[in-house]
């Protein structure tokens, strides 16, 4: 038994002297070693910043194209789909252009009309003259369709057909779409709801102030004082 008790105790002792624990030897393995730290934060990437046109040098008469002065209206340019009255495509592309005189006031009518939380979102803007005899030819009623031998106001550039929209792009409830032929449509009809009777409201008198008068039928429809004098056009925008 004597000689058992003594190789145990030898066993004990050799095993306290031998090899550190694993741990402790990464430990030791790992000294003076460093560590590379990885940046994750993704940078965005700087959007480039929008450079305008101005209106230096040009005369009050020149067709402009709206989105080449500003970035703050909406568009949905009904004549350049079949979601209109004619059921018809007339236009070959969507574009917004105007004579430089209408395209400075609706610039100043948008600024007061942010200041309300909205913007001006257009249904049409300048219209070609052939554009009035294709519309013409399919609607050839004066009291939808302007004669195109007269013209319309959009033939000169001095007209647009405009709603309201939040600056995110949710249209405000004006009673009608936009082409609505009905006394519904009409702007001295008060028999409407409080929301549709304050947004016409919002829209006829800011346009008002701004040099616009309305069309008692449509509350769409807005010429610039003065527009009537400028000859018919037949100006025709790029498409490409």
């Amino acid at each position: 038994m004597r000689n058992f008790y003594s190789t145990l105790i030898l066993f004990v002792f050799f095993m306290s002297c031998g090899d550190k624990p694993k741990a402790e030897k990464n430990v030791e393995k790992n000294e003076g070693v460093t560590t590379q730290q990885v940046d994750t934060v993704v940078k965005e990437k700087e959007v480039p910043k929008k450079i305008f046109k101005t209106f230096d040098k040009l005369a009050d008469t020149t067709f402009v194209r709206l989105a080449d002065f500003s970035d703050g209206f909406g568009y949905e340019l009904r004549y350049a789909t079949k979601n209109n009255f004619l059921k018809e495509k007339v236009y070959d592309c969507p574009e917004c252009y105007t004579r430089v005189i209408t395209a400075k006031a609706l610039l100043k009518a948008n600024e007061d009309f942010k200041k309300s939380g909205v913007r001006i979102k257009f249904f049409d803007c300048y219209r070609p003259n052939s554009v009035q005899y294709k519309m013409w030819k399919i609607v050839p009623n004066p009291q939808y369709v302007a004669n195109p031998k007269k013209g319309s106001i959009h033939n000169k550039g001095g007209a647009v057909d405009i709603t309201l929209e939040s600056l995110d792009g949710e249209e405000l409830d004006m009673g009608t779409d936009f082409d609505f032929f009905g006394k519904r449509a009409y702007h001295d009809n008060f028999d409407l709801p409080k929301e549709i009777l304050e947004n016409r409201k919002l829209l006829k008198e800011t346009m008002e102030k701004h040099g616009f008068w309305s069309t008692r039928t449509e509350w769409w429809h807005y010429n610039l004082d003065g527009a009537h004098k400028y000859p018919i056009a037949n100006f025709k925008w790029d498409c490409n």
